[in-house]
């Protein structure tokens, strides 16, 4: 199918490229340079990916309908045609294109759509909040946030980037990133990260010895919490009141009405 084919077949059905991009699982980003030609040549995966969906006479790949939860973990990537998912490795991370954000799990590579604007606003406030306590504390501990390397297990199968972390080991940081586990991970759910951040990462992030994690979930409204400093069960609580973190003995507070308040339902809008 060429990509004049696509084009008219996406105006016949009336998709815009963020629909093109839920349906197919191409990143939203690349989409935007396919269609708008800066990208000449595209990727087979990708040109695969795009006619499931446009050859479709449902209009979508079955398995995968709009706002399903997706862990975009199938497709292929030709930069090593003799490897497949299980099998890729940092020599495969670093050799895909700057513009493609990815994480690398345990030789599975999870292409990461660009996130939406409820997701960067919560980003934005739950940093600021732990930068300013510690910078109040004078603490040594160092906050970021994404996108910034992480090689938890100190292999060459496991590249992520958390939401926000917090690194009180300094010995950790390279040029590239951080070569070990942080201390405390957030991650905040998309739709096509929830089965990754709440399974796989949750996993990763307990095995490489993470002393706490967060998911902040703005579809349920929900904060999951896990103090591996102290015990292993998790907690849930609704986006209401205060939370504290454990690392810091619940000292550093997140607002989560403030949080709540980020979560609102804007319009889809043109992005074509």
């Amino acid at each position: 199918m060429t990509l004049e084919e696509m084009k008219q077949i996406k105006q016949e059905r009336g998709y815009s490229l963020a629909q093109l991009s839920d349906y197919s699982g191409v990143p939203l980003g690349t989409l935007q340079k396919i269609f708008s030609g800066e990208t000449l040549h595209p990727r087979y995966a990708t040109l695969q990916a795009l006619e499931r969906v446009l050859s479709s006479q449902s209009g979508y790949p079955l398995g995968n309908r709009p706002g399903q939860d997706m862990v975009q973990e199938a497709m292929r990537y030709e930069t090593f045609p003799n490897r497949k998912q299980g099998e890729y490795t940092l020599q495969d991370y670093y050799a895909l294109p700057d513009e493609r954000r990815v994480e690398l799990i345990d030789g599975v590579i999870y292409d990461m759509c660009a996130p939406t604007f409820v997701h960067q606003h919560i980003l934005g406030e739950a940093y600021t909040a732990i930068r300013q306590y510690i910078t109040s504390k004078e603490g040594d501990c160092l906050p970021m946030m994404a996108p910034v390397d992480v090689r938890l297990d100190g292999d060459d199968k496991t590249m992520v980037q958390p939401d926000i972390l917090i690194l009180c080991d300094k010995s950790k940081i390279c040029k590239w990133g951080i070569n070990g586990a942080p201390d405390f991970c957030l991650e905040i759910i998309s739709e096509s990260t929830a089965r990754k951040d709440y399974i796989k990462k949750l996993q990763k992030y307990t095995d490489a010895g993470v002393k706490e994690y967060w998911i902040i979930d703005p579809f349920r409204k929900v904060l999951v919490s896990y103090n591996w400093k102290d015990n292993y069960l998790p907690h849930m609580c609704p986006l209401e009141g205060r939370a504290g973190l454990a690392l810091y003995d619940e000292e550093l507070q997140m607002d989560l009405d403030m949080i709540a308040s980020l979560i609102q339902d804007y319009p889809e809008g043109g992005r074509d």
